[in-house]
This record gives C-alpha cells, sequence and structure tokens, in this order.
C-alpha cells in the first residue's frame, strides 16, 4: 500500500499532523482499534487451533478405523485452515479486511482439489 492508497484504518491524518508519528499514532483512535481487534483474532486464533486440533485427530481416527476420508471432516479442516490463514494475514497486516466475526465471512470448507 502506498501514502496514496493507505489502508481503511491507517492514522496518518493530514491536518492533525504535529510531525511526531509516535505521539500521533499513540493518539490515535484507528491505532488503538486496531490493536483490540488484532487482540480479538488472536483470542480467535487460539480458540481456531484447538478446534483444528480436534479436526486433525477426528480425521486420523476415522481414517485409522473406516479406511477411507471423510468429506466433512476434510472439509471442517480446509475451512479451519483458511480461517487462520485469513486471521494470520489480518495480524501481519497484509490485509485490513477484519477476519470473522468481526467484519469478514466465515471461509468455505470447499477445496480446489
Amino acid at each position: 500500500m502506498s501514502e496514496q492508497n493507505p489502508p481503511a484504518d491507517h492514522v496518518y491524518v493530514e491536518e492533525n499532523k504535529t510531525g511526531n508519528p509516535l505521539q500521533e499514532n499513540l493518539k490515535s483512535g484507528a491505532t488503538w482499534m486496531r490493536a483490540l481487534f488484532m487482540l480479538i483474532s488472536w483470542v480467535l486464533a487460539s480458540v481456531a487451533l484447538f478446534a483444528g486440533s480436534v479436526i486433525v485427530v477426528l480425521g486420523f481416527f476415522w481414517v485409522l478405523f473406516s479406511g477411507e476420508i471423510n468429506q466433512q471432516i476434510k472439509e471442517a479442516g480446509q475451512s479451519v485452515a483458511a480461517y487462520l490463514y485469513n486471521i494470520a494475514r489480518y495480524l501481519t497486516f497484509n490485509t485490513d479486511e477484519k477476519p470473522f466475526p468481526l467484519g469478514g465471512e466465515w471461509p468455505s470448507g470447499k477445496s480446489d482439489s
């Protein structure tokens, strides 16, 4: 992203520019809102990681006892993996789109293959 196209919740405000970026960022409501959304996203990622771990164990035991892959478990795993990817992108400032339930939609469990 460039200065001509800043992210939606970017803190740079031309008319309030004091010359000290740290001071501007500390006073910016957008910066603190982003921090709050990042904290909530991190908690959601922890919950999703636990759910993903349960899905992995269930999928393994399904294959162990039945000898075949369960399509619903596979799609649930794909959905959780895509959700974790969306959260990671938001937390690392690669996107300004907030993950579900903060703004985005829950990702589909349909895989490309």
